[in-house]
């Protein structure tokens, strides 16, 4: 059987972290940051888990990060 292709588009937003879990970065801090508080903005910052209903569809896309 063939390797499987990595998604590309799924390999730039998700990373796997040490213990499997997959990562990804918060939406909503690209554009129109004047209307959000700095304390909005500064939380936009920080990485977080994708939710546990999500992370098999995203583990498949990218099997070997």
């Amino acid at each position: 059987m063939p390797k499987m292709k990595t998604h590309r588009g799924a390999a730039k937003r998700f990373r796997k972290t040490g213990s499997g879990r997959i990562k990804r970065a918060k939406a909503f801090h690209s554009h129109l940051l004047g209307g959000k508080t700095s304390k909005r903005k500064r939380n936009l910052r920080k990485s977080t888990l994708v939710s546990k209903s999500d992370t098999k569809r995203i583990a498949n896309l990218i099997p070997y990060k």
